[in-house]
């Protein structure tokens, strides 16, 4: 693939990732840039926010998606989940993440239909 295809390509999709920070913290985003890139810019402090005083930050997990609405709407998905359910994920170990996400009730939280 050329260069230029290679750039055009990343500017129509994007990376999810997510960072291990100093105080074993998880923070997730998404980036149209480098991964490398992005990384250097936490970890120089560049960006403030959230990983700003919790440098140094370590990669442990990517995925590129080809759309970045994909990659966003993932990235909204991993931030609702609790911090066990996102150690497992970063793990891999995908028999404790389905036991993380059953559903602890028998019982729905809204009677079929919504109506009381």
């Amino acid at each position: 693939m050329r260069a230029e295809n290679v750039v055009e390509k990343m500017a129509e999709g994007a990376f999810l990732y997510i960072l291990r920070c100093a105080d074993g913290s998880f923070y997730i985003g998404i980036t149209r840039t480098a991964l490398e890139i992005r990384i250097a810019q936490h970890n120089s402090g560049v960006l403030g926010g959230y990983t700003v005083t919790r440098r140094p930050v370590t990669l442990v997990f990517s995925q590129w998606f080809d759309r970045i609405t994909d990659a966003i709407e993932n990235e909204r998905k991993l931030k609702k989940w609790s911090r066990a359910k996102k150690e497992a994920f970063v793990r891999g170990d995908f028999a404790a993440l389905r036991h993380l996400a059953a559903r602890r009730s028998p019982y729905p939280s809204t009677p079929p239909g919504g109506v009381d």
